[in-house]
């Protein structure tokens, strides 16, 4: 098995020299095999094609966030651009995805015209539909009443949702509606409630995908990168076997295994944010223009023909 983030008891519970590591897969993308709680983690670099075929699966599906329409500073004077290279790196796939998942932050300021933009460009994935949940910074007008009519309107409460495909259950979950002290994201309950009664009539056998904005786990409290109730709601996903929860906010790719749970983290289409810890706060790293591509990307997930498996493919927009 490849090194993964993991606890190490310290204040923030990161272990730095693995986050370090998976910091270096994400700029070469990084293949994930998910089965029965473990993960196996590769470089890409090192595999050729002969995995990735073997990953092929019947279902296929990819994750992007954080786009951050309308920013333009010096982190990246042209998000648009780079979401355009993350749109060529998903139609460069050998299978086309079933569907995208946008895991927020679509837009900079929750504006209609940050929102043009971002639909318009997307209609260019070759896909068969696109689900969106929010990210804090799409709802910061009216309380995500745009974000819901324009990118969720079936959907309940603030915009959750769950869905079936290829035998996987899906739930979108909202966790930026009441943001807690520092930043935290938090489910309420009502969604909780949702929650529970959605996933009670599914056989344990079941595999579950989450997807949310902010991360369902404690990356780092201190800069808000955490759900405050996140365990109520995995509480309710114990006896399943396989679980895997997909996150945005942080711009960066981090991973963990908690029993039958795996959680991942995905890049930016925007920009990165420093690691854990390294700098006075969260924010908009500006890096030298060659690095920037390296440090954004997609994340590409199959399922592998005849298990309760998911396999997660992190690459880059450099190249």
């Amino acid at each position: 098995m490849g090194d993964h983030i993991k606890h190490d008891h310290s204040k923030d519970g990161i272990d730095r020299r693995g986050f370090l590591t998976c910091m270096a897969w994400a700029g070469a993308g990084t293949l994930l095999v998910v089965s029965g709680g473990t993960v196996k983690s590769f470089a890409l670099s090192e595999l050729g094609d002969k995995p990735m075929h073997e990953m092929k699966g019947e279902l296929s599906f990819v994750q992007i966030s954080d786009s951050h329409i309308g920013f333009n500073k010096p982190a990246n004077t042209d998000v648009v651009g780079t979401l355009r290279a993350a749109i060529d790196k998903i139609n460069a796939l050998p299978t086309p995805p079933s569907f995208v998942l946008h895991t927020g932050d679509l837009t900079h300021l929750s504006k209609e015209t940050e929102f043009d933009t971002l639909e318009q460009n997307l209609k260019d994935i070759k896909t068969e539909r696109i689900l969106y949940v929010p990210g804090e910074h799409d709802v910061l007008d009216d309380n995500g009443k745009t974000f819901r009519d324009r990118f969720s309107k079936d959907s309940k409460g603030d915009g959750w949702f769950s869905f079936d495909h290829s035998g996987t259950h899906f739930v979108g979950l909202v966790n930026v509606m009441n943001l807690k002290a520092g930043g935290l994201g938090s489910l309420g309950h009502d969604q909780l409630e949702w929650l529970e009664d959605d996933v009670k009539h599914l056989k344990s056998s079941t595999p579950i995908v989450l997807f949310a904005h902010i991360p369902l786990w404690s990356v780092y409290p201190e800069w808000g990168w955490g759900t405050e109730d996140s365990a109520q709601a995995l509480s309710y996903l114990k006896r399943f076997g396989s679980v895997t929860v997909l996150n945005g906010h942080i711009h960066q790719v981090m991973q963990k295994v908690e029993g039958k749970v795996t959680f991942h983290t995905a890049m930016s289409t925007a920009f990165p944010q420093p690691a854990p810890g390294t700098a006075p706060s969260a924010g908009p790293m500006k890096v030298p223009d060659d690095k920037l591509r390296g440090l954004l990307g997609i994340t590409d997930v199959n399922s592998i023909h005849g298990k309760h498996s998911l396999a997660v493919i992190d690459s880059t927009l450099a190249g």
